[in-house]
């Protein structure tokens, strides 16, 4: 498995709790892109996108990206904003630079586990209800799956009631298989 690993998926997926998680477990460091972007231009990525549109933020965020992928770090998990891998060439820089992979939910487990959060932190989803979600998911999701789809690995999240160990169970499982690579 070619280092560094790139996880992705939409908002909410847990690519930043799973990273957390995995990157402690092998003992390698972790990197939240988004808040790389906030340390490195002072502004959270809504913020930027409110300032500046989401054309700037996407050519601002891939030099993120591209400049955290020139340390002499290979140990390490990223986790990408929902929409990087989805704007020009960046899949295919991801697969360039490292191992994609992407953490694969259904729109409605991907509604419930974002109901959980503070959606005052998602602009795009400030009050809106779980089938409000839903509908507002559904077409992005058809949309970038082409592009999440070309990732290395595809994980496949778990079915069923949504519980606080999904996040847990997607790091160990991911762990078992870089340690079997």
């Amino acid at each position: 498995m070619q280092m560094p690993i790139y996880l992705i998926g939409y908002m909410g997926a847990g690519k930043s709790t799973v990273g957390q998680l995995l990157a402690n477990r092998l003992g390698w460091k972790f990197v939240d892109l988004d808040e790389a972007f906030h340390e490195i231009h002072g502004y959270t990525p809504a913020d930027y996108i409110r300032t500046y549109g989401i054309e700037e933020f996407r050519i601002k965020e891939k030099y993120v990206l591209e400049d955290l992928a020139e340390l002499p770090i290979e140990k390490v998990i990223y986790a990408t904003g929902g929409g990087y891998p989805c704007w020009e060439d960046n899949m295919d820089c991801l697969k360039e630079l490292g191992t994609s992979i992407y953490i694969r939910w259904s729109v409605e487990h991907l509604a419930t586990r974002l109901m959980l959060t503070d959606l005052d932190s998602r602009p795009v989803l400030q009050g809106r209800s779980k089938e409000e979600l839903m509908a507002f998911i559904a077409p992005q999701l058809l949309a970038r799956e082409p592009y999440y789809l070309q990732a290395d690995y595809v994980v496949e999240a778990p079915l069923g009631t949504i519980c606080e160990q999904d996040d847990e169970k997607i790091a160990q499982y991911l762990y078992a298989m870089i340690q079997n690579k």
